[in-house]
């Protein structure tokens, strides 16, 4: 699977709001988009044209799967997913991005990115209702219990989150540190999700 290999703070920039790409470093003062909230490049700092409604779009659509750390073929599918939905396309969008596993993980204060989860699941780090799941899109359902393999507990991360976590976390989970595990009290709404996000928007980028 295709990666990024540049600096994901420089995406954070692009598009002017903090996607929590990096970490615990995120949480500082140390976070680029606070030393430097300009677009990347030698024009950042100049004044920037009054965007087009596409333009609008598809910043939104990119900010949404730059934060998931989604390839576009894998965002258009979940896309198509929420529309076959009963409900609001731009919720259940947002619902089933909530909904993947790496995110869960991360949400849950058991992996300090996205990307780092999503490394942690692809590893085989953790189980879902007891099963070895190292499917980062894995979908989670209502009262299913994410936890973290018995061999995996000593990895010195999982050491550390045994003494807890300052992360704060989204009302539809429980997590138990000294049990590393999770537990899906819910499925996730839509203010649920941690950046500023125009779902609609993304929904009519692709229905043009």
């Amino acid at each position: 699977m295709a990666r990024n290999t540049g600096s994901v703070c420089r995406m954070c920039r692009r598009e002017g709001v903090k996607l929590f790409l990096k970490g615990e470093k995120c949480f500082t003062q140390k976070c680029p988009l606070t030393k430097r909230p300009t677009p990347p490049g030698q024009h950042g700092h100049a004044r920037q044209r009054k965007m087009s409604e596409y333009g609008t779009q598809l910043r939104e659509k990119q900010k949404a799967r730059r934060a998931y750390g989604m390839l576009e073929t894998q965002f258009h599918r979940t896309y198509l997913n929420a529309l076959k939905m009963k409900g609001v396309s731009g919720e259940n969008l947002l619902q089933l991005l909530e909904r993947r596993l790496d995110n869960v993980v991360y949400r849950a204060g058991l992996a300090s990115s996205r990307a780092q989860a999503r490394q942690l699941v692809n590893h085989g780090h953790f189980l879902v209702n007891g099963q070895r799941v190292d499917i980062p899109s894995y979908s989670v359902k209502q009262g299913d219990v994410i936890s973290v393999g018995s061999t995996s507990r000593e990895i010195e991360l999982f050491k550390v989150l045994r003494e807890g976590s300052a992360r704060i976390l989204p009302k539809w989970l429980t997590v138990n540190y000294d049990e590393l595990k999770a537990t899906v009290d819910a499925l996730p709404e839509r203010g649920d999700v941690d950046f500023a996000l125009q779902e609609n928007m993304i929904i009519e980028y692709y229905s043009r």
